[in-house]
């Protein structure tokens, strides 16, 4: 897909959108976008850990799943994923097994971020497949999101 900032910011505000329906049905505001090279969305979806009672419903982990359902094979090489928050080491690592060639976030985790801030999995030389990164799409956007539902729980 390369390096177009207009269709990255395009993409993450459709995973935003996502994030918003997250925080409206109590779930925390994730979302998360599975575009292929022509930007086409495969799938989109957002955290939904309280609805489904599993700590693995997070929206990065319920888009590959779709895609690859959709697309009937596993492997998504040809694909980004843009997700609203850092993906945590569970999810960096779906990516890396899903071969995703490129992961796009908005705003670092600096408690549980698996794609920089804590572990760069993405990018670790030691396992078989490695995806780009690029980070702070929207960022202000996507951390204020989070903060808003953070302060309104307290």
């Amino acid at each position: 897909m390369g390096q177009n900032p207009t269709e990255d910011e395009r993409l993450m505000g459709l995973a935003l959108e996502q994030a918003r329906q997250a925080a409206d049905e109590g779930e925390v505001p994730i979302g998360a976008i599975l575009a292929d090279a022509d930007g086409a969305v495969l799938a989109r979806d957002h955290n939904r850990r309280e609805q489904l009672s599993d700590a693995t419903a997070h929206a990065e982990m319920l888009v590959i799943a779709a895609a690859g359902r959709a697309r009937g094979d596993w492997r998504l090489p040809d694909t980004t994923l843009y997700v609203t928050l850092e993906p945590c080491p569970m999810c960096a690592g779906a990516a890396i097994n899903a071969r995703i060639g490129t992961i796009v976030y908005g705003t670092p985790d600096p408690k549980a971020g698996a794609a920089w801030s804590l572990y760069n999995i993405p990018q670790d030389a030691r396992l078989n497949h490695r995806c780009e990164i690029r980070q702070g799409v929207l960022a202000e956007e996507t951390a204020e999101l989070l903060s808003a539902f953070f302060r309104d729980q307290r």
